[in-house]
């Protein structure tokens, strides 16, 4: 999948908004990886059928569905790497390490911040 963000060198995140963001384990195989991207977006549809019929249990139900397929394509929870790096899920590009990478995408952040 080709992403609109740039990634950052390690190709543990992506960048919106000036934000990290954790992608999914590399190491899943492609099968595995395709069957929790399913159960992902099935996890989202129902939150927005919940949240339109105005049924909050359902909506929480659905909302830990997601939190679950997230944690098991490694976006959420213990990293997938094993080098000891800390998480930066979420944190702004500009307080972490990547940083001078992003400043050096000019024009990509010249967009991002528009």
């Amino acid at each position: 999948m080709a992403l609109q963000y740039p990634v950052t060198p390690d190709r543990r995140y992506f960048v919106v908004k000036g934000r990290l963001w954790r992608l999914s384990n590399p190491d899943l195989p492609e099968g595995k990886k395709s069957e929790l991207v399913s159960a992902l977006m099935r996890a989202r549809r129902a939150v927005k059928t919940a949240r339109h019929e105005g049924d909050a249990e359902a909506e929480a139900a659905a909302h830990c569905e997601v939190g679950v397929a997230k944690q098991a394509l490694g976006e959420r929870g213990p990293v997938w790497w094993t080098d000891g790096d800390p998480d930066l899920n979420r944190h702004l590009v500009k307080d972490t390490s990547y940083a001078g990478w992003f400043a050096a995408l000019k024009p990509y952040r010249v967009a991002e911040t528009a």
